[in-house]
């Protein structure tokens, strides 16, 4: 069977099923660029969400799948923003509207295989996301099922450049890797801001300040690394002398092995992302 292509995003018409933050992000990033709010439509149960979205975006949005069966059977894409745990409930009764569009899931932990069978469909491409991208400065790993074509593949990436970056992986069980390492990995960020924080509040200074350096730190060094051809080992001995204050900071944490707790708990977060396909991907 031949696969369809997609169309041109400025010709396309979208549906969201869930409207939170990511959808938000995606929705938001789309129409600052110029997308029209007419293209789209979203499904939002929560009336105080579907008020909100329709206050900034102005988007139709509708609280239940079957007043909005006419809208989303002439979707292109459907953009699949719900939690993993409701993803089933939500995708049966739309399947019937829905097999001609490409579908594009930001639901952690659900595969392709559990939603291809839910829609009928093999056009599915699932996503990892990660919070920044509510500032256009995300990074989201994709896979594609045999389904998808070259041209559906470029409209997810018209759709998802307006949120930052983004990267295709061969392999689906890779997207666990991404969930641990940058979907969840904001948190990891914010956590060491709450450490570094913490830490120059117990030094003396106002927590304000404490704060704006530990920001300012963490966005420097990384717009560093980022220009930068070395590797993050010499960067970090590039502001390590032997016996000074990072050396006494970098032993201490040695000592306490941070780094291995670090990675034991990325690793955790990665067993937590294949639990969650089967824990909620099962019929």
């Amino acid at each position: 069977m031949t696969t369809p292509a997609s169309t041109d995003l400025q010709k396309a018409h979208l549906a969201f099923i869930g409207g939170g933050n990511m959808a938000s992000a995606i929705l938001g990033g789309l129409i600052r660029q110029g997308f029209a709010p007419a293209q789209v439509t979203v499904i939002e149960p929560f009336t105080e969400t579907a008020a909100k979205l329709t206050a900034d975006w102005g988007v139709e949005v509708a609280t239940a799948a079957a007043s909005a069966s006419t809208a989303l059977s002439k979707a292109d894409l459907v953009i699949w923003a719900v939690k993993p745990q409701v993803f089933k409930e939500a995708a049966l009764p739309v399947a019937a509207f829905t097999q001609k569009a490409l579908h594009l899931s930001v639901a952690a932990g659900i595969r392709s295989d559990s939603i291809a069978r839910w829609l009928q469909t093999d056009r599915v491409v699932r996503s990892m996301p990660n919070t920044p991208a509510l500032v256009g400065q995300g990074i989201t790993g994709l896979f594609a099922r045999a389904g998808v074509s070259a041209p559906d593949q470029h409209l997810i990436e018209q759709v998802l450049k307006s949120t930052g970056e983004f990267l295709w992986v061969q392999q689906e069980a890779d997207l666990d890797t991404v969930t641990a390492l940058s979907g969840s990995g904001p948190a990891y960020v914010f956590y060491f801001l709450e450490a570094m924080t913490e830490a120059g509040v117990k030094m003396g200074l106002p927590e304000a300040q404490a704060y704006h350096l530990a920001k300012a730190t963490f966005g420097g060094a990384t717009h560093l690394a980022r220009q930068s051809v070395e590797s993050p080992e010499v960067l970090r001995q590039r502001v390590t002398s032997k016996g000074g204050t990072t050396y006494a900071a970098l032993t201490s944490m040695a000592d306490d092995h941070v780094k291995e707790a670090f990675v034991k708990g990325m690793l955790a977060a990665q067993k937590r992302a294949s639990e969650l396909g089967d824990e909620f991907g099962k019929d």
